[in-house]
């Protein structure tokens, strides 16, 4: 069972990675036009559903900072389910 569960965070925590850099890709490209894209200012949209419940708190810091913030926030759902993960297969 436990192996079970380790196999399953292994594979959200590649799904989450993957997820995160074509998000970050798109924001990034988004952001700055790059390649021809025309500047969009919703390009870190997806992004946001990514950084769940963290995004939620950059209130707190000044707004020019809030993109880069909510581009960083998905790196901590992602930090969580590696240390889960570690956790889980060291105690196996």
């Amino acid at each position: 069972m436990r192996t079970a569960l380790i196999h399953v965070l292994t594979l959200l925590l590649w799904g989450l990675t993957l997820t995160y850099l074509a998000a970050l890709g798109l924001f990034i490209i988004g952001q700055f036009g790059l390649f021809g894209a025309q500047k969009d200012p919703l390009a870190g949209v997806f992004l946001i559903p990514l950084g769940l419940p963290w995004n939620r708190m950059i209130d707190g810091f000044p707004e020019t900072l809030w993109p880069w913030l909510a581009a960083l926030a998905p790196l901590l759902n992602i930090l969580l389910v590696a240390l889960l993960r570690r956790g889980l297969s060291r105690s196996a």
